[in-house]
């Protein structure tokens, strides 16, 4: 698939999940184009400066003329919240896991104020960076995400399953087991069993391989949360779209395809 094809099929897929959202005024770009880049961003991964300029240079006909650069930025931050609107429901049975990203070298720590992430082992590796919590539903969709910083314990992450109490089942490690207690509808499984929770560990692997997710270079939390905001959209699009293209297996979990 050309990347025009890409850039297309994703625009369609946001616009029907947005429905009709008018344009702000004196506004170059639609909502649904703002969302588009935000997808795109994530799924072509690096530095947003690089981004825009392979974007501008290369699709900037394709959007009708794309604002300056920190225009953009904006845009991406204040349309952030519409990404709700392209999460999946969640169903009787739900899988949670938490993956670390990596946001700065450890020699580099404490020398700026704005540092958001912070000190912890990934993968007996020294990291700083923040912890991303997903929740998938049987279709492996994305739906609902938390972050913190990467020096907090899985069992952090527990106010996410109780929001889902009425929904469903949520299975996870035994990593989220809490001296506390855990919500009722938690579901600690012990290494080999209910392997149906595997499916989020394809997710991870997709998202390190394809999107290059492992590395975030924000500096600042609110640039940082809108990126997760589109991160979780990306998902959910791309997967949408790789079953409408095999619609002989419901249950393909693949984003390769669109790979940038």
């Amino acid at each position: 698939m050309t990347t025009e094809a890409i850039i297309i099929h994703i625009f369609c897929a946001v616009d029907d999940g947005l429905g009709n959202v008018p344009k702000e005024r004196n506004a170059k770009l639609y909502p649904s184009e703002v969302i588009t880049i935000g997808i795109l961003f994530t799924l072509k991964g690096g530095y947003f400066r690089a981004f825009y300029r392979w974007l501008k240079r290369d699709w900037d006909g394709l959007f009708g003329g794309l604002p300056d650069r920190t225009a953009l930025q904006r845009q991406l931050k204040r349309h952030e919240t519409r990404t709700d609107q392209l999460l999946a429901e969640a169903s009787l049975l739900n899988v949670m896991d938490s993956f670390p990203i990596e946001l700065l070298f450890p020699i580099r720590a404490g020398r700026s104020a704005q540092q958001i992430g912070t000190k912890n082992r990934d993968k007996g590796r020294w990291s700083i960076g923040l912890k991303l919590c997903w929740v998938l539903n049987h279709m492996g969709q994305v739906v609902g995400w938390h972050w913190l910083p990467m020096n907090h314990s899985d069992q952090d992450f527990l106010p996410l399953v109780e929001l889902l109490a009425a929904d469903g089942l949520v299975l996870t490690d035994l990593g989220f087991r809490c001296k506390a207690g855990i919500p009722d509808n938690l579901k600690l499984c012990l290494k080999g069993t209910w392997n149906e929770r595997m499916i989020i560990e394809t997710t991870f692997s997709l998202l390190t391989v394809v999107c290059r997710a492992k590395q975030m270079f924000h500096r600042t939390a609110h640039h940082l949360q809108a990126r997760l905001a589109y991160t979780a959209a990306m998902f959910n699009v791309l997967i949408g779209l790789d079953r409408q293209l095999h619609p002989d297996d419901p249950f393909r979990t693949s984003i390769a395809d669109f790979s940038l």
